[in-house]
């Protein structure tokens, strides 16, 4: 048995690529999961072992990002899990009110954890949206770079003293 603790969890290589899976999940559109689940869950058997749920949970800030903490408000978040009948339990929390994303997101979890569904995961849900992401981030940076103004000052001979 493997104990985390939280000092170490980004240390382990199977954590931090979950994680980083589940990112990709949180920014995508619940119609572009089911997209991709389309060709990998088929013959899936699941349960919801939580329903999805929406709730409340309290921002958290710091002035100057070390000040004191402080509560900055409240945001909306869904969450769900769902177990496949081979064991694996997928949890899934999303900002916003989308209990359909929250399921898939929570499905894409579990199958992502079953060491013979991981790769198709990745190739047909978790990269794909991956690359759609960073497409769309290229562009937006694409754009901002095009409107900046790069400001300069000219020194003259007479004020320079």
């Amino acid at each position: 048995m493997t104990v985390h603790s939280d000092n170490n969890r980004g240390s382990d290589p199977a954590v931090t690529q979950r994680q980083a899976a589940m990112a990709v999940l949180a920014r995508a559109s619940a119609a572009d999961i089911a997209r991709g689940l389309v060709h990998v869950s088929h013959d899936v058997a699941f349960t919801d072992a939580r329903p999805a749920e929406i709730g409340l949970v309290m921002l958290r800030g710091r002035i100057g990002g070390g000040g004191a903490p402080f509560n900055v408000g409240e945001a909306t978040v869904t969450r769900a899990a769902v177990q496949l009948a081979s064991g694996e339990t997928g949890f899934g929390y999303v900002f916003g009110r989308d209990p359909e994303k929250a399921r898939l997101a929570a499905l894409c979890d579990a199958l992502w954890q079953n060491d013979a569904r991981r790769q198709p995961i990745e190739d047909h849900v978790i990269a794909p949206l991956r690359q759609q992401q960073q497409e769309r981030r290229a562009l937006a940076q694409a754009q901002t770079a095009a409107t900046r103004v790069d400001f300069f000052t000219l020194v003259r001979g007479e004020d320079e003293r």
